[in-house]
């Protein structure tokens, strides 16, 4: 089976949730949330899409390591293992910017690291305080840098765990009871399951939550791009 998928395997495919819900399950899962805050290179996985999908699959997932008969409880359990894994990423990410951070404003671009993507999360960090380790949490790209920029202004620890804490358990009980009750009402009401329609799913969530994240770019590119102009003094 594992030799088979390694040889159908596409890269494209890791930005498709479902390949993680249906080859990986829960771990595969649990890994994918900790990377895309613990590992910088993880900015291109599918965070909110895969969890908002994991919410319907809640049962599945749980029940296969956990029997509890219980969807409710199934639930609760994937929450508390995700924010747990989100809360260890961002973590991670934290003391790495602590560390070596710096250093990363002097790498040159490659596959898996976009320095452009480390200056905007530094810009957004400047603008929320605090507050943006709590915010980059629904935002994708931003919430991969954000942990390492607080590291890097060398955040007080507590206080960057209180904030990790909240944004953590805010996105993924958001994203997992979005996904889990969308699908129990349209399924009730309408007769429509969600799982034979997860494409529309993601491509819904891609464009919410990647919107503000664009604006953001092209807002910075236009300030970087007119600041010459505004300060012709400037060396």
């Amino acid at each position: 089976m594992l030799s088979s998928l390694l040889l159908d395997f596409q890269f494209t495919q890791l930005l498709n949730p479902q390949f993680y819900i249906e080859n990986g399950g829960l771990w595969l899962l649990l890994l994918v949330v900790f990377a895309e805050t613990g590992l910088f290179v993880g900015f291109f996985l599918p965070g909110d899409s895969l969890l908002f999908i994991a919410g319907i699959y809640s049962s599945e997932l749980i029940e296969a390591y956990i029997p509890t008969g219980n969807e409710y409880l199934d639930l609760l359990l994937l929450m508390i293992l995700i924010t747990a894994a989100g809360i260890l990423g961002n973590w991670v990410g934290y003391t790495f910017g602590r560390k070596i951070g710096p250093t990363m404003f002097g790498w040159n671009d490659n596959l898996l690291f976009k320095k452009k993507y480390l200056i905007q999360a530094q810009e957004f960090y400047e603008k929320h305080g605090a507050g943006a380790i709590v915010i980059a949490r629904f935002l994708p790209i931003i919430r991969t840098f954000a942990p390492i920029i607080a590291g890097i202004v060398q955040m007080n620890r507590s206080r960057f765990a209180v904030y990790n804490i909240v944004g953590c358990i805010a996105w993924v009980s958001s994203m997992l009871v979005g996904g889990h009750f969308l699908q129990k009402v349209i399924l009730a009401q309408f007769g429509f399951d969600l799982k034979s329609h997860l494409e529309i799913i993601v491509l819904g969530i891609v464009l919410v939550t990647t919107t503000p994240v664009v604006l953001q770019i092209i807002k910075g590119n236009r300030k970087h791009k007119d600041a010459p102009t505004n300060n012709p003094t400037q060396p």
